[in-house]
């Protein structure tokens, strides 16, 4: 059983990036929230009684993200476990589309089943990194979570490729 759960969800996002094919939907295979919350019996065989969930949610979409959480068994700790500061390959801010501003970060939100145990304060919530292919987090989030909670067992879910220590479960990694 998984002490800590890292997701990166495929959202159906009301997203209108169909010109050259920028929209997720050309980048993966993405689920509706029906489809997602259907997950609880995997979700449910997975994860430790004493369970951290690491999530990555849309900021236009923050009720479904929290209908997730909820669907899933899960306690929402904060919105705001991590926030991803896009930085361009020189290390400049990336400005990306955004609905109102120009967006720049991603949030990753904590949520828990029972009482995990924390091992570390010392970690901070922002990361600077640069961006890569299209929704690719930083590596940095699962160092931290690491440091944070120890080297316990713990998986990736819709994760693009294996990680030392992680578990992983997705569409797009070899067997």
């Amino acid at each position: 059983m998984n002490k800590i759960i890292y997701a990166d969800p495929p959202w159906t996002y009301r997203d209108k990036c169909h010109a050259g094919k920028r929209g997720a939907g050309y980048k993966y295979r993405l689920m509706t929230i029906d489809e997602l919350i259907g997950l609880r019996p995997f979700i449910d065989s997975i994860a430790a009684p004493d369970c951290l969930l690491a999530m990555w949610w849309v900021p236009p979409q923050p009720l479904e993200a929290l209908q997730l959480v909820s669907a899933w068994g899960f306690t929402l700790k904060t919105m705001k476990g991590f926030t991803w500061h896009k930085l361009t390959k020189t290390g400049r801010d990336h400005f990306g589309m955004g609905n109102y501003t120009r967006a720049n970060t991603e949030d990753c939100l904590f949520a828990v089943r029972g009482k995990p145990k924390r091992i570390s304060a010392a970690v901070p919530q922002l990361i600077h990194a640069p961006l890569r292919e299209h929704s690719r987090k930083p590596d940095e989030a699962r160092d931290r979570l690491v440091q944070m909670m120890g080297s316990v067992p713990r998986i990736e879910l819709f994760a693009r490729q294996k990680h030392s220590g992680w578990r992983v479960w997705g569409d797009e990694v070899a067997a």
